[in-house]
């Protein structure tokens, strides 16, 4: 089957060749339960995250770069992905946190078809996403949590290898923003939607532009504002890309989010740039 899960619609037959993401089957580079997903989604003993290969956004800066690159990894069958699911569940992992997953969709669902987990399923998206594939996941996610990295098209051009981001970001996440917020008594997450935002370098700018458009999403959308901008990735012929955000960026996208009103609200602190956060790969 030719391979039109995410915007870029490449038409790749998966199984005997790679896609414009870079891989083809499903190959995955990590499973564990990671304690650093905003506070309701790891919540007491963590997400229980599985990081997929590939990726056709191809960011420049990407934190996960050797995975996103496809430069290492494990290549798995339907059926494991299943049972790994399973032993997510079994290792007392909060939710089932699908990392970069768009073009793995028909496969995850295949999966969920032989095991449908008991707990909370995450879709961790960089939110370049078709409408129609939010309308498929949306049959068995129970929260999105979706990057939202730019609105202003001459950043997508210039740092990854799609101009057209916010083109499909936007009323994609226009859609999952209508997912209903539930809590459980304790705390935690058990559907609704996160929205991400990582704040770049000579970029707050732009991401004042996306606080504004978080902004008119429904008011039980979550915002998480992220300044751990750590240089890593493809980045030698950016300079601006070499240094982390200043105080000055961070205060004023800071600003913004007063400004515009958001409630439901996670900051990072200013100084969390740290590689610590960036995963070690088993595969």
């Amino acid at each position: 089957m030719n391979c039109i899960q995410c915007p870029v619609a490449c038409g790749a037959d998966r199984k005997n060749s790679a896609g414009v993401c870079g891989v083809k089957g499903i190959k995955i580079a990590k499973y564990y339960i990671h304690p650093f997903e905003e506070p309701p989604v790891s919540f007491k003993n963590g997400s229980g995250c599985v990081f997929f290969c590939g990726c056709s956004l191809k960011c420049a800066f990407c934190q996960n770069f050797e995975l996103s690159r496809n430069l290492r990894g494990k290549e798995i069958t339907v059926t494991e992905l299943a049972d790994i699911f399973k032993k997510l569940e079994d290792m007392g992992a909060e939710n089932i946190n699908l990392v970069n997953p768009t073009h793995y969709l028909k496969d995850i669902m295949g999966a969920i078809e032989i095991y449908r987990p008991k707990i909370p399923i995450v879709y961790n998206t960089h939110g370049y996403e078709t409408e129609d594939a939010v309308k498929l996941v949306s049959s068995f996610v129970d929260i999105w949590l979706t990057d939202l990295k730019f609105i202003d098209a001459s950043l997508s051009s210039r740092y990854t290898a799609r101009g057209d981001y916010a083109k499909f970001a936007l009323p994609a996440i226009k859609l999952m923003a209508q997912k209903p917020l539930i809590m459980s008594e304790d705390g935690k997450m058990l559907s609704g939607c996160i929205v991400r935002h990582l704040i770049l370098p000579l970029a707050a700018y732009d991401s004042v532009e996306v606080v504004k458009f978080v902004s008119t999403l429904p008011k039980d959308v979550y915002f998480s504002l992220m300044s751990q901008y750590t240089p890593f990735g493809d980045i030698e012929k950016f300079k601006e890309l070499r240094r982390r955000i200043t105080r000055r960026e961070y205060e004023k996208v800071l600003a913004a989010v007063r400004e515009y009103g958001l409630e439901n609200v996670f900051l990072q602190d200013f100084d969390s740039a740290d590689e610590n956060y960036i995963p070690k790969w088993d595969f």
